[in-house]
């Protein structure tokens, strides 16, 4: 059989694959820091970085050692035997974010269902509130996944048509609106409230300057638990390891994934302290693949990276020089940039039928890989091991790729 060409590979997975996605029409093969390469040998920017789950950068050397290595020794136990790297794992989370207790899984949807579970569990064993009456404010345009119960709290029809009957006890309200907030802790059986600190699947939508800490606020004033949803945000990728950094927020239950990894395994974890963690027992919760050895030792030496790399501090810097000289690119069909760190977005306007994945397909072209959200809206989230001399040809490419619409 010859070399297979790009149509080949993605005709063979139209064919034999689910039509759950929509990819951009490039067959990629190899990654290296910023970079991919696709099965013809064309390089590009990579501007999406696994949704940020590669701030680290494709294939580190480090973590891929780091793997290669514990893959040769022991990959998975299950929890029904302890194994010797879990608990170093665990010391090193909790230390590092301040937490009595960390329970790991491996996806982001996973981490947060596990949230959903604490926030319930500790309202019946610790608040009182009446069994099965419990209820967890959410925030219309979240996205914390896609099971039946993360659906069932979403306001985008795309992620939950069809898929009924829904599970109970949410309650939607609009994001960034601290009103709507204190009026739903009206009711004594509300038990928890789960938010992005910025709604990145949405759009990249950034809440009001002190909307995260007085949200806090109010769930301390009324006994319910706050729950920050950073599979996204976190490990560096607005500027501050932590988006809930920017107004010393403390959240009682923090969710994390994605980068945990450095886009090499799949991992999550929630921490919290032990009065909300210990209200699970053995058997209640679990997971398989959960903690195994792969996970730890990967995720620790993602996280050295992050830090020893000081790639927190270089998101900061490239995330503001990337938006003031977008800011400059004279097209009519940029409406607004914005963003925090390299989590940024622009909003594009349709001019005579062209679109945001129009955009996105002239970039490839130009060697800038990016994906639409919400049709009109391009993010724009490379690694955060890029350069300043990469950002800046990068750059180029993007503006050259706008001016090219002549709008």
């Amino acid at each position: 059989m010859g070399k297979l060409s790009a149509q080949d590979y993605m005709a063979r997975e139209d064919r034999f694959g689910a039509h759950n996605y929509h990819p951009l029409p490039v067959v990629l093969e190899r990654g290296e820091g910023v970079f991919v390469w696709d099965v013809e040998g064309k390089k590009y920017y990579d501007f999406l970085a696994a949704y940020s789950a590669v701030n680290q950068g494709h294939c580190h050397p480090k973590i891929v050692a780091t793997l290669t290595e514990q893959a040769q020794k022991l990959a998975l136990t299950s929890r029904a035997y302890y194994n010797n790297v879990l608990g170093e794992w665990e010391e090193y989370m909790t230390k590092l974010f301040g937490y009595d207790k960390m329970l790991p899984m491996n996806s982001g949807a996973e981490a947060d269902e596990t949230a959903l579970k604490l926030i319930r569990k500790w309202a019946y064993k610790v608040k009182g509130v009446p069994k099965n009456e419990a209820k967890i404010v959410v925030c219309n345009g979240n996205f914390h996944g896609r099971t039946i119960t993360i659906i069932s709290m979403s306001s985008d029809p795309d992620a939950y048509n069809h898929y009924g009957p829904y599970t109970p006890g949410f309650v939607n309200i609009p994001y960034n609106d601290l009103a709507a907030l204190e009026e739903a802790f009206q009711d004594k059986n509300v038990a928890g409230f789960l938010v992005e600190p910025i709604q990145a699947e949405a759009g990249v939508y950034i809440p009001e300057d002190g909307f995260l800490r007085k949200a806090w606020e109010l769930c301390k004033k009324y006994n319910v638990l706050f729950a920050a949803d950073e599979v996204q945000t976190g490990f560096g990728r607005t500027g501050k390891f932590l988006a809930c950094d920017y107004e010393d927020v403390r959240p009682d239950l923090l969710i994390l994934g994605k980068a945990a990894s450095g886009g090499m395994y799949p991992v999550s974890c929630v921490l919290a302290d032990d009065e909300i963690m210990l209200t699970i027992k053995p058997g209640e919760h679990g997971s398989t693949y959960g903690g195994n050895p792969i996970a730890a030792r990967v995720s620790m030496a993602a996280i050295d990276v992050l830090l020893n790399e000081k790639l927190t501090e270089n998101s900061m810097v490239m995330g503001e020089y990337f938006r003031s000289e977008m800011r400059t690119v004279k097209s009519e069909m940029i409406e607004i940039v914005r963003g925090k760190g390299l989590l940024n977005a622009i909003a594009i306007k349709s001019i005579k039928g062209k679109t945001a994945w129009d955009v996105c397909l002239a970039m490839k072209e130009n060697g800038i890989l990016a994906k639409p959200t919400h049709e009109h809206i391009i993010r724009f989230t490379p690694p955060l091991v890029i350069s300043r001399e990469q950002m800046t040809d990068a750059i180029g490419l993007i503006k050259k790729t706008f001016l090219e619409f002549g709008f």
